[in-house]
């Protein structure tokens, strides 16, 4: 394989970003966001671009892979995000904040639940808008999984995405796992894509 090919090489067939809705979008669009949309459907969708969204998927795994797995910190509070996230964190041995994010948790070195991380994962920075600011006021890079309608001001990389529904939210964090795994020199990642899919 060239080196444009395996630069233009999808982690997974095109096909399968499409059929877990990775690329479905919201009907609002931020100016952020602009530069990811593909298009805008009949009913007002607006579209990303999923070779976008794989290629930042390659670029979070390769910067994620350079920390020390127990500083990195995975943030999500949205109902679809739990498990998948949840199990991203177990399997490359991050921390997690799953469903409510209690104040003060990276700024208040009082609270028995405070953490110190070196790099911040944000399901989606409108639902995790608490951990957001924490983060910023900390100083701690901020990668965010951003849909069309989500603002980036202070998200240091854009993963843009569905980061709203049950197939998506697996796909993304399945692929992200692997390629974290696979930075590390780890090829084998013999748990399936379904597993991080959340109940109905």
């Amino acid at each position: 394989m060239t080196k444009d090919a395996q630069k233009t090489a999808l982690l997974i067939p095109e096909e399968k970003y499409l059929t877990s809705g990775v690329h479905i979008g919201t009907q609002q669009k931020s100016a952020d966001m602009d530069k990811f949309i593909f298009k805008v459907r009949n009913d007002g969708l607006y579209i990303l671009d999923v070779k976008q969204t794989d290629y930042r998927i390659k670029v979070v795994a390769k910067f994620l892979s350079k920390f020390d797995p127990d500083k990195i910190l995975v943030v999500a509070t949205r109902q679809y995000a739990q498990k998948p996230a949840q199990l991203f964190a177990k399997s490359i041995g991050a921390k997690s904040i799953i469903g409510r994010f209690i104040p003060g948790r990276l700024t208040n070195p009082i609270l028995s639940s405070y953490i110190e991380p070196e790099v911040v994962i944000l399901n989606d920075p409108i639902a995790d808008q608490q951990a957001l600011r924490e983060s910023v006021s900390v100083g701690v890079p901020i990668i965010g999984m951003c849909d069309a309608n989500n603002e980036t001001k202070n998200i240091d990389i854009i993963l843009p995405a569905n980061n709203k529904g049950r197939k998506s939210l697996a796909t993304i964090y399945w692929l992200l796992t692997k390629e974290i795994l696979t930075e590390r020199g780890q090829e084998e990642y013999n748990v399936e894509i379904d597993e991080f899919e959340a109940s109905i």
